[in-house]
Formats: structure tokens, sequence, C-alpha cells
């Protein structure tokens, strides 16, 4: 049950979560800060997914109680599963989240394709697409949902902003960026242009895609009033480091665990501090950034 409380940072503020269908996993963490911090939360989460990694699901009704007990009194939750590889289910998914509340404040988009990668000699057009689809193209529209409809709402009298026509054409949808209203868009990477991930060509390839584009897409959207940052988690357990699910060499890991300037791994609850943060009034100025919070694993 949400419990009484002070004024939140993020109290009368919807977000939507994608990838929340593991409490070991980032999406959940996520979830559970910004329902900490005031946010109504409305999740997304696709099963068969992690029914198909070494790692497994989880208990759907016990994310459910988790994200939901975090709320605090006013809030609520509300939750859907899609699959993102359809672009009409990612259009379904943001009217599903809107309709919790009437507004969209915030997009998490941590939904995330892995496993069944390979090598440049393994790759093919299929898991090429498999993805792209899954984990770029998704992402962009529902950037572009989610846009729509936190300009339209903020905009009740406007009609939709003017489209570029040509290549460096700005977005016009007219006036400075109103603090107080501003919209939060976050995308994750995974650092891969800090390094090379052997085995994850295509899986690297969607992330670097979203970090090359994040740029061009935080200025578009800064005119709409939203603000967009992308965060690279650096390595966090999510299971796929426990030696009973990990498919690396268990010497290579705890070598690796023990060189970092921490000597431990990430823990989901580090990126979703972050996010926490940048979601709040006080991050509103950090804008088109991709921000790498991995406690200096890549300085190792």
């Amino acid at each position: 049950m949400p419990h009484p409380t002070p004024v939140r940072p993020l109290q009368g503020r919807t977000a939507l979560v994608t990838g929340v269908s593991r409490r070991r996993g980032i999406g959940y963490a996520v979830a559970v800060e910004l329902a900490s911090l005031g946010a109504s939360v409305f999740f997304h989460h696709h099963g068969p997914h992690d029914a198909d990694q070494p790692w497994g699901g989880d208990d759907l009704d016990a994310v459910r109680a988790g994200v939901r007990e975090a709320l605090v009194e006013g809030a609520t939750a509300g939750d859907a599963s899609a699959d993102l590889r359809d672009a009409d289910a990612v259009e379904q998914l943001v009217d599903q989240a809107w309709a919790l509340t009437g507004r969209l404040d915030i997009l998490v988009c941590n939904h995330a394709r892995s496993g069944g990668d390979g090598s440049v000699l393994d790759m093919t057009a299929e898991v090429l697409d498999a993805f792209w689809d899954t984990n770029t193209r998704s992402t962009l529209l529902l950037t572009r949902h989610f846009a729509h409809r936190h300009f339209a709402h903020r905009r009740t009298a406007t009609a939709a902003p003017h489209a570029p026509a040509r290549p460096g054409d700005r977005v016009r949808g007219g006036g400075p960026v109103d603090e107080r209203t501003a919209g939060r868009v976050f995308w994750m990477t995974s650092g891969q242009g800090e390094g090379p991930m052997r085995g994850e060509v295509a899986y690297a390839t969607s992330k670097a895609a979203l970090a090359g584009a994040t740029p061009t897409v935080a200025a578009e959207l800064l005119e709409l009033g939203i603000v967009l940052n992308a965060v690279n988690p650096g390595p966090v357990n999510t299971g796929y480091l426990d030696p009973e699910s990990t498919d690396r060499s268990l010497a290579e890991i705890e070598a690796w665990r023990e060189a970092t300037p921490f000597g431990r791994w990430g823990r989901p609850t580090d990126p979703a501090r972050l996010i926490g943060w940048l979601a709040t009034d006080q991050g509103v100025w950090v804008a088109g950034q991709v921000i790498t919070t991995d406690g200096g694993m890549g300085l190792v």
C-alpha cells in the first residue's frame, strides 16, 4: 500500500519504464527509485525474453508488489507486457502508460535484447534485424510517441510540432525550455565505445547507434521542452555474472572484479540513483549527454 510521505521531488509526475521483468534488473531498480521519489510508475515487461536466458525469469507478481510498495501516497502503478519488436505494440504501450494518470513526464528505455549474438563472422540479416528492432528502433519509436504525448499535454492549445523538412532544419516547438515542466527521456547504452565487446557485434551495434544519435535527438527534443540523456551503467551484475548462470570464465570474472576500484560489480541501484536524480528538477541542466556510471571500472 502507498504510504504517507512529505512532498517528494517527482510527486505528481508519471514515468514509463521498460524492461522491468526481474527484481535483479536495472529496470526494476529504476522503477522503484522513481516511485520512492514520488512518481506514479507504469512499467513494461516481456517475460519470454528472460525465460530464454541462463538466469531465467522472475515472479511478475513479486515484481509488481515491489514497485507498489515503493509508491508514495497519491501515486499509482500499472504494467503491461509487450514485444517491442512490434511497432504497433510500442505505440500502444505509450498509450497505456498515458492512461494511468492522464500525463507522461518521464520515459526510461531500459529494455534490451541479449543472447543469440555472435562475432562479425556469425552475423546474418536476421540476427542484426532482431537486435536493431528490439534495442534501437523501438527506443526511437518510444521516444517519438512520448514526445508527441508530452508536448501535446504541455501545449494543449497548440498543434503538433513542426517537423524538419530538410537535414539541418530545426524542430519548432516554440519558446525556451520550462524547467518546471520539462520532460525526461533516458536511453541505455553499454560502453560499447570504450572497448571491444567480442561476440556481441549485433548488441554493440544496436547500442552504439543510440549513443551516436543522442546529441541529434536531444537537440530536437529540447525544442519541445524534453531533456534526453543516455546512461551507460557499466558492468552491473543482474545475474549474468553469478557463478551458476554466467557463460564467462569464473577465473576471469573474479580477477576482473578484484581489479575494480571498489572491488565489486555495479548494482542495479547504482544507475537507478543517477537516473532518479536526473529526472528531478535538480538534474534538468544536464542534457544530451552519454553518462557513464561505472565506479571507475573503465579506468582499470
